[in-house]
């Protein structure tokens, strides 16, 4: 089916312009001596979170609120339990130096105890909106000022040629990411949408799996080549960092583009799942279940979101 041929084109499209942003960004703040904590903690996990954040605004745009929240939740899910569970399960010795339940476990949760809160009257408003937009800056300062307990070694230097630095280029390369993270949203939600009524399936469901998934590719190849490179804090804070840009950064434009309703009844297991999620990460970072133990764990839930999903 055709759809389908353009929903694989435009996540590629999306994957791949994202991917240059984050490549440019990289040069330009390691151009101006920005530190690695900063550009890692910032650039690598927001940047991964762009592929969602332009599927989400796009479907907003479009009225489409079960995909752009369904996106969300469905990103966060898979984040946890698909991405780290994977990430657990490949690398062989995983010892953060970080203390990452101390440092930054309260990020885990704020972000769940915010969106409970707001979604009680069934909708994400723009004031909602512009308060998660409030809790990226929060999220940025707490970053920033917990920069001397640096995560070493995020960003590869090898792979970012500062000293070849040119702006032309660089601008050009950033312009070609924007076009195609914009655009390949654009035809991710409407293919995605027309795949939904061939087969008579919700669009929260090709939000929750089909999109989420694909927007969550960039996390996953993020957080496994830093944990093969031994760099298990990259790793685990890639995904607390991209979590938290998805509620903030990700749902709080959505909504600043139009109020996004949620079906509290429809959608309940699977807001369970992600907070289940959410829990047994903050129990991973508290026992150092860094291991196939923690793997195992985590698949065990991504295994039952994903069973109950195609089971209604």
């Amino acid at each position: 089916m055709i759809d389908f041929a353009i929903f694989v084109v435009s996540m590629a499209a999306l994957i791949f312009g994202a991917d240059f942003i984050i490549k440019e960004s990289e040069k330009i703040a390691l151009r101006f001596d920005i530190s690695h904590y900063v550009i890692g903690a910032t650039l690598v996990a927001f940047g991964t979170s762009l592929p969602e954040m332009a599927a989400s605004i796009v479907a907003s745009y479009h009225h489409k609120s079960d995909m752009a929240v369904a996106n969300v939740i469905g990103s966060v899910t898979f984040n946890i339990t698909l991405v780290l569970g994977i990430v657990f399960l490949l690398s062989k010795k995983m010892n953060p130096k970080r203390d990452l339940f101390n440092l930054d476990s309260a990020w885990i949760v704020i972000p769940l105890v915010i969106l409970f809160l707001m979604i009680q009257d069934g909708v994400v408003g723009r004031f909602d909106g512009a308060l998660f937009l409030l809790l990226m800056v929060s999220y940025l300062l707490f970053l920033f000022t917990s920069a001397k307990e640096a995560l070493n070694a995020e960003i590869d230097e090898d792979d970012v040629d500062v000293k070849h630095f040119k702006w032309l280029p660089t601008i050009a390369l950033l312009a070609v990411g924007f076009v195609l993270t914009v655009g390949g949203a654009n035809f991710a939600v409407e293919s995605g949408s027309n795949i939904a009524r061939s087969f008579g399936v919700s669009e929260w469901l090709i939000g929750l799996f089909l999109l989420a998934f694909g927007t969550s590719l960039p996390e996953l190849v993020v957080s496994i080549v830093a944990a093969r490179k031994g760099n298990a804090e990259m790793s685990i804070g890639n995904i607390i960092g991209s979590n938290v840009a998805n509620f903030s950064m990700v749902l709080g434009s959505a909504a600043l583009v139009n109020p996004l309703t949620i079906d509290l009844a429809a959608s309940k297991y699977d807001l369970y799942v992600m907070v289940a999620a959410s829990l047994a990460l903050l129990f991973i970072l508290a026992n150092k279940l860094y291991n196939k133990a923690g793997a195992i764990f985590l698949l065990i839930i991504f295994a039952l979101f994903v069973q109950n999903a195609f089971a209604a």
